[in-house]
């Protein structure tokens, strides 16, 4: 349903408040009474002529406050100074950080016949002297964050024995494969944040946003706990590294194991201090780790142009040599670790930190500029510093070397020689036969630093890379697990949502987060969790480019990012490229990925959480809604295939609840239910206020509705009143019916016996009905019981278990079968499963039994569920004198004076008052008015402890007064204490026995 609102008189001001307009985030405008509202009604009204002028004249003071309002950037409209002109922040969801929200008037306070003066400019332009939070900028915040995340203990320990086992060629395929799903992700990704204001939370902002809850709630939970596993993984590579060191040097604290636990628990430690103190200071660690590195990579290049000294040549290194790299151009796998797909299942890791910059969009000054750049330009800085290590390290080293300065050769040397170290003056050909040589690419890890200049800083730049990775993670599963905190989407877990300081720290979260990690660096084994951290950023991957591939499919006009670089196709490919090799890698951790997915998917689908994001779904939801209602307008109706489509004329739905339940029994999940109301100013008021007029002035049910998706049912309440309304109130109402009949429409009537309607419940309670109330009603109560909340504590009889009570159906005339479709499918639903449907057809005594075995042979047919048929046979008997007195009564209102019985006269008294009866026509019907009389005795006898009746309704025939019909349904439907439902359909079969 909807609003309704009327124009105001320019007497109607003298009613208006006297105050100001005052505007919040979610609610309408509302006036803020500031003066007596008394004084004003009663037409003392002198301090709000000061401010309001009637005539649209200029307000004294409003050519100061226009010329405010420009230099602010809030200039009015040239059409009213209540108008404003485009705004940014009219658009904003939420308040900015130091700044009241920016409300445009709304479209009821544009159209009342005054301007407010600059009281609205003040109060909606506000702006609070907070201390700005500090943001970053692409380099500092995206590039240099991705970079460090990318670069990993992989490239200082792992690339150059990867390039010795597959070759420099397969090294360079391994590297761009892996670049191939990172930059496919990365221009998903540029494309998604630049579609709209990304706020904290990275890569789950981005899904969830796009894909919805039940997507985004689980990769949310996934990939903040990967992110605190990234933490861990790293900080025990970093802590490794210093054991190896301790190892070197005999400072051993207490063993291998525990070492590794000690420096793990002291360095993730100062890591949280570092956090905690404040993304500025976290910003300048990585800035100053990333110089570390920058450092780092300058002595190993300088290292390699610097001529080996004879200790490097009898560890393999030789400096670049034509004749090395020939040699290491192709694989020489070795080991049950020797294959490609191994080397590249060690190898991706390393590049799955392009999420680093994102994840933190909620502290960059730009995020729409600052993602696609920083991000694109950390994946090629970073994709060619693999490149160039992978081919300098083989074009330098040898694949085996022994060490041992003794191994070289003199000048003249001819004994047995084999290998590329011949030709460079060493014989390591012992070694490599019995493979038990300790350096080169193949044997070494420490090959960087044997190639570097200065040894000792390869070592500094693992320390930089391995903590860097680790501060980067440690951020980053705070941010994205306090967007999801805020959310709602999971229970008991809003409590690590809150933040502090002008950054809105999530200091909560971050000290899960350190517990997380910590519980982790304490096994210090993880050699077999450390698949699934992998598997986690694939799935996050593959989803992130799904979201961009299903938003660009659905042609939604919300899809428009400024980044154009991107096509659908390719999104798709590193979406299924990315679920490829989760099972290539490690296909039992994809799979309990996958699992843990489902389950919290599974949960969220559930639950249903009360957010709207107008996510891509929604968009394709609507998308194949109307393309299903087009397809299906060019298939002809068919009878296996019909559908009662209810319009329900209910007024405003919350006012007939029994009405809108009885209809849902047998509508949800099966067809259309639509709500309207018939509105007395002559026109027919439907759910999607569409209007036409008919003959009678009335609102028809074709106007509802979409294609075939169209009531062909209506549905009313039984007007129980009509004795006492106005006699055109009585027409009108019959002459819907006709409306309908004419139509070709279905009609059912519902009557029960204590009413339908419930508004003078709903006043008792003190809740008025907010379905055609201004906006300005509804907040002036928002504090009071809501519509809804009156709702929930309204049950009706259709809400409640049936039991085993019988369904009647009187089936007097064929119809077509809606009469016996409908307790079909209300018996479908729980309700109603355990209830009897009996069916009563008229009969004649001599051909009783042949009868009802016709009728069940039909029925049987049509395969209905029916407990019994029972023939009525004395439907002809007169009816009991005190019914037909009853039934008398009902119409005596309605019939013509003995002075009007006249031929003229009552020709005129008819046409002024079409619903006046005459004795010609009550003889005329009499024989029909005495067998509703009579089968209205036979139900009362027949059903008086059903759950349900439901009667033909006889079709209004021409020349008979709207309230001799009216009193005919009274007839039919009186006396009964259970729900009667008057129903008729089109003539036209709606069930069949035939399977074509």
């Amino acid at each position: 349903m909807g609003h309704r609102f009327s124009r105001r008189r320019m007497s109607d001001l003298d009613s208006l408040p006297q105050g100001r307009f005052s505007f919040s985030e979610e609610a309408p405008p509302r006036y803020s009474g500031g003066g007596d509202q008394d004084t004003v009604r009663n037409g003392q009204a002198s301090s709000l002529s000061r401010d309001i002028n009637v005539n649209m004249e200029t307000i004294p003071g409003q050519q100061s406050d226009r010329r405010a309002s420009r230099q602010d950037g809030r200039r009015p409209s040239i059409y009213s100074t209540m108008d404003a002109v485009p705004h940014l922040e009219f658009y904003c969801n939420a308040t900015a950080t130091g700044r009241l929200r920016r409300s445009r008037p709304s479209l009821e306070t544009l159209r009342k016949a005054f301007e407010v003066s600059s009281r609205y400019h003040e109060e909606n332009g506000a702006e609070g002297k907070t201390t700005e939070p500090v943001r970053f900028g692409w380099v500092t915040g995206v590039m240099i964050r991705c970079m460090l995340n990318i670069w990993g203990v992989i490239l200082f320990l792992r690339l150059s024995w990867i390039t010795s086992q597959a070759g420099i060629l397969l090294t360079w395929v391994i590297i761009l494969m892996s670049v191939l799903v990172t930059s496919i992700s990365s221009l998903s990704v540029s494309a998604i944040a630049t579609n709209g204001r990304v706020s904290s939370g990275g890569g789950y902002f981005m899904i969830s946003r796009t894909l919805g809850p039940e997507m985004g709630g689980p990769i949310g939970m996934v990939f903040s706990f990967a992110n605190a596993l990234g933490c861990a993984l790293n900080t025990v590579g970093f802590s490794e590294s210093v054991r190896d060191l301790l190892v070197e040097y005999n400072a051993v604290m207490v063993d291998e194991i525990n070492d590794v636990r000690i420096v793990g628990t002291i360095t993730v430690t100062v890591l949280l201090l570092i956090s905690l103190a404040g993304m500025e200071w976290e910003s300048k660690t990585q800035v100053l780790f990333f110089l570390v590195l920058m450092v780092t990579f300058a002595n190993y290049f300088v290292g390699t142009f610097i001529p080996a000294t004879p200790q490097k040549q009898s560890k393999g290194f030789f400096g670049y040599r034509v004749e090395i790299f020939v040699e290491n151009l192709l694989p020489d796998w070795r080991g049950s670790e020797g294959n490609f797909f191994q080397m590249f299942a060690i190898f991706f890791p390393s590049a799955i930190g392009i999420l680093a910059g994102a994840n933190i969009s909620g502290d960059l000054k730009d995020p729409q500029t600052a993602i696609p750049k920083g991000t694109i330009m950390a994946i090629f800085s970073t994709t060619m510093s693999y490149l160039l290590i992978s081919i300098t390290a083989g074009a330098c080293v040898l694949r085996d070397a022994s060490g041992n300065l003794n191994d070289s050769l003199p000048v003249n040397y001819s004994g047995p020689c084999e290998g590329l170290g011949c030709k460079l003056g060493w014989n390591f050909t012992k070694c490599e036969q019995s493979q038990s040589c300790s350096f080169g690419l193949s044997n070494s890890f420490q090959v960087l630093n044997l190639i570097s200049g200065f040894g000792p800083l390869i070592t500094a730049g693992l320390f930089a890379a391995s903590l860097s990775s680790a501060l980067a993670f440690l951020v980053s599963a705070p941010k994205v697990f306090q967007c999801l905190c805020r959310d709602n989407i999971y229970p008991y877990i809003g409590f690590f949502g809150k933040g502090y300081g002008k950054n809105d720290e999530p200091l909560r979260a971050y000290i899960l987060t350190y517990f997380i990690a910590l519980a982790f660096i304490l096994i210090a084994q993880l050699n077999v969790i450390a698949p699934l951290i992998s598997n986690f950023f694939l799935c996050s991957y593959a989803l992130i480019n799904f979201s961009c591939f299903h938003a660009s499919i659905t042609n939604s006009p919300g899809w428009r990012p400024s980044f154009k670089y991107y096509s659908k196709w390719t999104a798709l490919f590193g979406s299924i490229i990315s679920v490829v090799l989760m099972f290539l890698l490690t296909w039992w951790a994809a799979l309990i990925t996958f699992g843990i997915i489902l389950f919290l998917f599974g949960y969220v689908t559930y639950k249903k959480p009360e957010v709207n994001w107008g996510s891509s779904v929604q968009a394709g939801t609507y998308n194949m809604a109307l393309s299903y209602s087009v397809s299906l307008s060019s298939v002809a109706d068919h009878v296996k295939n019909f559908r009662p489509q209810c319009l329900v004329l209910t007024g405003p739905p919350n006012l007939r609840p029994a009405l809108v339940d009885f209809v849902g029994s047998f509508t949800k999940n099966v067809s259309l239910m639509i709500c309207g109301d018939i509105l007395m100013e002559g026109a027919l008021l439907l759910h999607p206020f569409q209007r036409r007029q008919s003959k009678r002035g009335e609102m028809l049910p074709p106007a509802a509705g979409l294609g075939k998706m169209k009531p062909n049912t209506l549905v009313m309440g039984f007007k129980t009143n009509w004795q006492e309304c106005s006699p055109s109130s009585v027409e009108n109402y019959v002459n819907t019916i006709y409306d309908t009949f004419d139509s070709n429409y279905g009609v059912c009537i519902l009557r029960m016996m204590d009413g339908l309607d419930i508004t003078e419940e709903l006043q008792c309670e003190g809740v008025s009905n907010q379905a055609f109330e201004s906006d300005e009603a509804i907040n002036s109560d928002h504090s009071e019981n809501s519509e809804g909340e009156s709702g929930k504590d309204i049950r009706t009889v259709f809400q409640n278990k049936q039991g085993k009570k019988n369904i009647d159906v009187y089936w007097i005339s064929d119809d077509g079968g809606l009469t016996l479709l409908v307790p079909y499918l209300l018996t479908r639903r729980k309700r109603w499963r355990r209830s009897k449907v009996r069916v009563f057809v008229i009969g004649q005594q001599q051909t009783k039994e042949d009868e009802r075995t016709e009728m069940m042979v039909l029925l049987r047919r049509f395969r209905l569920d029916v407990h019994d048929v029972i023939v009525i046979t004395d439907s002809e008997r007169p009816p009991f004198s005190k019914n037909l007195n009853r039934f008398e009564d009902s119409i005596a209102g309605f019939r013509l004076r003995e002075g009007q019985q006249a031929e003229g006269p009552a020709h005129q008294e008819r046409t002024e008052g079409p619903w006046k009866i005459s004795d010609k026509q009550m003889d005329a019907f009499r024989l029909k008015s005495e067998r509703k009389v009579r089968l209205n005795e036979i139900i009362r006898r027949n059903s008086k402890h059903a759950a349900l009746v439901l009667v033909s309704v006889p079709v209004p025939q021409g020349g008979c007064p709207s309230s001799l019909y009216m009193a005919w349904l009274d007839a039919l439907s009186c006396g009964l204490h259970c729900p009667i439902l008057l129903i008729r359909g089109n003539q036209q079969n709606v069930l069949t026995f035939y399977c074509q």
